[in-house]
Formats: C-alpha cells, sequence, structure tokens
C-alpha cells in the first residue's frame, strides 16, 4: 500500500470552501496542520471569526475531501477560532479590552437599526465570540429595554464603569445612568463627551466585538464616533423605500470620508409575511437595499423580514436570537453575523502592538 502524504492532502483541504466567508481555507490560510500517521489523518483548523453552526458542515467537507486520498482511513477534524485585532482609521488608538469595533448606523430614525444591532450582537455572541455593546444613542437610548437590563453600573476603582451583562453581552448606555422620562437637553459637545466617556471608561472585558449602536444622522456625535472611535468596519441598516434609502447613503459616505470601511448593508423590513394567510407583501417597496449596495460597490449583506415576533420580542426585553435561538430568523441574524465578521477577518490586522514604544528624556 503506498504511503499516504501530507502533500497529497493539502491540494485537497484547501480548496475546501469556507460556508461563512466563501473563500477556500488555503485563501483563509486557515489549515494549521495535517498529521498522517498510517492511515489516519488529523485536521486542525483555524477561523479568523466565530461561526460555530458551521463547524459541522466545515468539518464534513473536510472529511469528505481527506478521503479523497486513496487509503485514507479515520479522519479528525479540529476547528478553532481566533479573532484578532484589525486595523481602524489612521491616528486612533485601539480601545483597552476591544479587538474589533462594529458601527451599526443608519441615516434615519425608525429603520429598526437598535433591533438589528442588539440581533447581532446576540448572533456573534451564540456563534462563538466574546461580544459588547455601547448604546450610542444618547437621547433615544433603547438598549436597556431591548436587552432586559436595569440599574446603575457598578465601579470597583472608583473611576471605570463595570458594565451590565444581559443574554452574556456586556452592556452600557445612557439609559442606564438616567430616569426613563428624563430628556437628554444636551447640545453636541455635552452629548459627545458624555458618549466618549461611556465608551472609554467602561471596563470592557476582552471583547473580540464592540457593537457600538449609532444614533440616527450624521451630526456631532455621529462625526465624532466615526472620527475618534476605532471602528473597524461599518454596518448601514436600512429599510427598502426610497426616503430612507436617501438617509442611509448619506450615512454611508460620512463613514467614507472618515476612512471606515463599509462592511455591506442591511435592508430591514424587506417583506412582511402575514401571520394568519402566509402571504408575503413588500410593504416598503422591494430590493432598496440591493440597488443601493450595487450603486456604492458594497455588498447586501442581509434582507431581514418585517415580522411582529421581532418587534414584541425586542420590546419584552429578550430579542429573537435570544427568545427562538433555533428559529428561522435567528438563522438570518446569525449568518448576517457571519458575513460581518468574515468580511472583518479579511480586513488588515492592526499590527500596532508590535510596535515598540518611543519615550524622549530631557536627559538624553
Amino acid at each position: 500500500m503506498t504511503a499516504i502524504s501530507e502533500a497529497q492532502l493539502q491540494p485537497l483541504l484547501q480548496a475546501v470552501t469556507d460556508p461563512g466567508s466563501g473563500r477556500t481555507l488555503g485563501e483563509a490560510k486557515a489549515i494549521r496542520s495535517i498529521k498522517v500517521e498510517g492511515t489516519d489523518v488529523a485536521i486542525d483548523v483555524e477561523l479568523g471569526y466565530p461561526a460555530a453552526s458551521q463547524h459541522a458542515a466545515l468539518r464534513a467537507a473536510l472529511v469528505a475531501a481527506a478521503k479523497g486520498v486513496a487509503g485514507v482511513g479515520n479522519v479528525s477534524v479540529g476547528i478553532s477560532t481566533r479573532v484578532v485585532a484589525h486595523a481602524v482609521q489612521r491616528g486612533v488608538q485601539l480601545l483597552p479590552g476591544v479587538k474589533n469595533i462594529i458601527a451599526v448606523a443608519s441615516g434615519k430614525g425608525g429603520v429598526g437599526k437598535s433591533t438589528t444591532a442588539a440581533n447581532l450582537a446576540l448572533a456573534l455572541a451564540a456563534e462563538g465570540a466574546r461580544v459588547g455593546v455601547l448604546d450610542a444613542d444618547v437621547y433615544g437610548p433603547s438598549m436597556p429595554l431591548m436587552l432586559g437590563a436595569s440599574g446603575r453600573p457598578e465601579t470597583l476603582d472608583g473611576q471605570n464603569m463595570e458594565p451590565h451583562v444581559a443574554h452574556g453581552l456586556q452592556v452600557n448606555s445612557i439609559g442606564f445612568l438616567v430616569d426613563d422620562d428624563q430628556a437628554m437637553i444636551w447640545r453636541g459637545p455635552m452629548a459627545t463627551q458624555a458618549l466618549e466617556q461611556l465608551l472609554r471608561q467602561t471596563r470592557w472585558q476582552e471583547l473580540d466585538y464592540l457593537i457600538v449602536d449609532m444614533p440616527p444622522g450624521t451630526g456631532d456625535i455621529q462625526l465624532t464616533l466615526s472620527q475618534r472611535v476605532p471602528v473597524t468596519g461599518a454596518v448601514i441598516v436600512t429599510t427598502p423605500q426610497d426616503i430612507a434609502l436617501i438617509d442611509a447613503k448619506k450615512g454611508l459616505k460620512m463613514f467614507e470620508k472618515v476612512g471606515v470601511p463599509i462592511l455591506g448593508i442591511v435592508e430591514n423590513m424587506a417583506v412582511h409575511v402575514c401571520s394568519n394567510c402566509g402571504h408575503a407583501e413588500h410593504i416598503f417597496g422591494a430590493e432598496g437595499g440591493a440597488k443601493m449596495a450595487a450603486q456604492y460597490g458594497t455588498e447586501l449583506l442581509a434582507a431581514l423580514p418585517l415580522a411582529m415576533s421581532i418587534r414584541a420580542q425586542a420590546d419584552s426585553g429578550t430579542p429573537t436570537v435570544a427568545a427562538e435561538p433555533d428559529g428561522e430568523v435567528a438563522a438570518l441574524y446569525k449568518a448576517l453575523a457571519r458575513k460581518v465578521t468574515a468580511k472583518i477577518a479579511a480586513q488588515g490586522k492592526d499590527y500596532s502592538a508590535k510596535f515598540p514604544t518611543i519615550s524622549i528624556s530631557k536627559n538624553s
């Protein structure tokens, strides 16, 4: 019998497509080792983004590929995930305890941006990541209600806030610091300062991803966030109708101008399916998000339905991914999470930690 060699296995395994990114494992440099002992083969794969729900399918594809070599017997596949920090805007320092920041933004309110941000965060956690949420909507915070969290943040050192933990997510919001009915009558500089304190004086603990639920629009707060906060990439949320797309395009252009990569577009409320008869209807128009993505050379990441359950579950403090983790809508959010983080994994890495710190002394 001819001995099985790593050289025979390598091209077959590298040609296997990663279902999350659409790239081959060879392109992603995901195969860490191939060990052959007699007829037994052991393969170690390391993905750069969380995709726990896809591990079984990927494992099966690798086993099938390995068995394409004559004589291969038992095949074992180990799949691990290693999320690293990726490049952000020039001149902006990374945040301690946070590897990557994803801004979820829209040009206008009422398009379901916060619901999308909450479910995206929960989906990332379900796929195996350590995730936090910063509610950056100072004037209309919604994360405390959506994630069922309340109470003032604790502090252990008298300077920094401990994030709330809700559904496994680390969370902070101005909503934890003010009463529900208290209006934030602040001018731009005050709101901006409050938001920077929330971001930088929260003791985020080893997050792979921090989801920032951005306020709607392109004013002071949004501009400050996009210029001073180390954002790895932005997701633009819109509904299909023209009036929402006009404003979503402005949000997209703002991020482009400050050098933040656009990860793609989420079309929310894309179709309504009647809960009684099952009739599908495009209430807000059809394919507006796809047309916008094509116009700006980016990707339509997801088309999410207009469903009463999504609204009801968010209002009750248990968003869809937590309420129905194995449901169809949760699967859409998980697919969105994998697409977003696979795109981040393909971006340039952050190398600032590898550079030495230079200090200048007056005595030298």
